[in-house]
């Protein structure tokens, strides 16, 4: 019996079908500069891109033509949008109807309420995306241009601009932005741009109509991705300052250290852009990486991880049962138990996840629990953070990680609502008690 094609499945086949095209493209002599690029190579570094991760198995910058570097952009930018996005805006511009499988899968990708005027929100999605990007863009080149090229200037410019906002972390720079560390106008804008892109579509849009007076408050949602999108950079950068302040940090003057503080505590919300050895940093700020990696961006946004929100509702649910509440509540609203056990479910999986690739790779690589543990969750966390060890995976490794991006990017959810048959029955059984710790 053929599987019915839902939204999830949709979804699954869009990301896969693009990391296909990618590494075939990828793959083509035109793509790499001197020897031709592996297979494997060329399917990691289109995973990566698609998955909008930013692991690299191969210098951007040095190992890629032109040709290779714009085919790179194209999928990050296509991957940090979604496929259906871009395949809906196609079909509106033909005149034909999008069908609602797709319109359903674009709701669970950016709203978390229903789309209203549909095409009006894809309107709304690109003005968005190109318009901040374009600014980007714009406010980086003046940096760039001071020691490149005019023409080199501008791709680098738009290249970074693009891979920031999509949370990407690609750059065509072979030490990322560790050259540009003290620079207060650079750090800034690929800072906006990572915040930008991970804050998700819907917020950015309620943030807009509460200003404009269309609505009298924001949503909770949108009040939930703020504050916890606050508290995450506030506290990662208080901790990484004091920690590196004077271990890895130690030869940088104070400017450079709280530069460095912050940018470190923004970049590991799925963006991969560093302007540190990774490296060189200390244990317990690896170990503050991987729990930013962990938790990653906002729903509906171009970044991965578990989500603020689900951490968010995490520290709710547990409020709750301390304080013997009867509901999850937060400024003056209940929210569903429904929520919460998605919540659970996503934190449960990505956890298991992690360990069990964790464990393989320990299996497959020559390197240590935290190095293996750091990459992973990078990698299922797309974002691109590396203790510089994804040159040196075996095909095996890499094919581990390849796994894992994909995983990461279109959601467990997502592949667990496209595995699991729903029950039909709409019935309960007796209850009994079950010891709890």
């Amino acid at each position: 019996m053929r599987k019915k094609l839902t939204p999830e499945r949709l979804l699954l086949l869009s990301f896969a079908g693009a990391i296909l095209v990618g590494s075939i493209l990828l793959s083509l002599p035109a793509a790499s500069r001197g020897k031709r690029l592996s297979y494997i190579d060329a399917l990691f570094t289109s995973t990566s891109a698609v998955c909008v991760t930013g692991l690299i198995v191969k210098d951007t910058g040095k190992d890629f033509t032109l040709f290779g570097q714009i085919t790179i952009l194209g999928l990050l930018q296509l991957g940090g949008l979604g496929l259906m996005t871009f395949s809906s805006i196609i079909f509106l511009l033909m005149g034909r109807g999008v069908s609602i499988i797709s319109r359903s899968a674009l709701q669970q990708s950016f709203t978390p309420t229903g789309l209203g005027n549909f095409s009006g929100f894809l309107k709304n999605i690109l003005i968005y995306t190109f318009t901040v990007e374009s600014l980007g863009a714009l406010a980086l080149y003046p940096r760039f241009s001071t020691r490149f090229s005019p023409l080199y200037s501008f791709f680098a410019s738009v290249f970074h601009s693009i891979s920031a906002f999509c949370n990407a972390g690609f750059s065509i720079f072979s030490d990322s932005l560790m050259a540009w560390r003290e620079d207060i106008w650079v750090n800034a804008v690929i800072m906006t741009l990572i915040v930008v892109g991970g804050i998700g579509f819907f917020v950015f849009w309620d943030v807009k109509e509460r200003l404009l007076r269309k609505r009298e408050h924001l949503s909770l949602h949108t009040k939930i991705v703020l504050l916890s999108t606050g508290f995450l950079i506030a506290w990662g950068t208080i901790l990484i300052f004091l920690l590196e302040y004077n271990a890895s940090f130690s030869s940088f003057s104070l400017k450079g250290k709280i530069l460095a503080s912050l940018f470190q505590a923004i970049t590991p919300r799925t963006a991969g852009f560093n302007t540190v050895n990774i490296a060189s940093l200390s244990l317990p700020t690896l170990l503050l990486l991987i729990w930013l990696m962990f938790i990653g961006a906002s729903p509906g946004s171009t970044g991965g991880g578990i989500k603020t929100t689900t951490a968010f509702l995490g520290f709710l649910a547990m409020r709750k049962i301390l304080t013997k509440k009867e509901q999850v509540q937060f400024f003056g609203r209940g929210i569903r138990e429904e929520a919460i056990e998605r919540a659970l479910v996503l934190t449960i999986f990505f956890i298991s996840f992690h360990f069990f690739a964790t464990f393989l790779l320990s299996i497959t690589e020559n390197f240590s629990f935290l190095q293996l543990a750091f990459e992973e969750m990078s990698a299922m966390g797309t974002v691109g953070l590396s203790t510089g060890i994804t040159p040196n995976l075996s095909p095996m490794g890499k094919l581990i990680i390849i796994v894992s991006m994909y995983v990461g990017r279109v959601g467990p959810l997502t592949i667990l609502s496209s595995l699991i048959r729903r029950s039909r029955g709409r019935f309960a059984l007796p209850y009994e008690n079950v010891m709890i710790g």
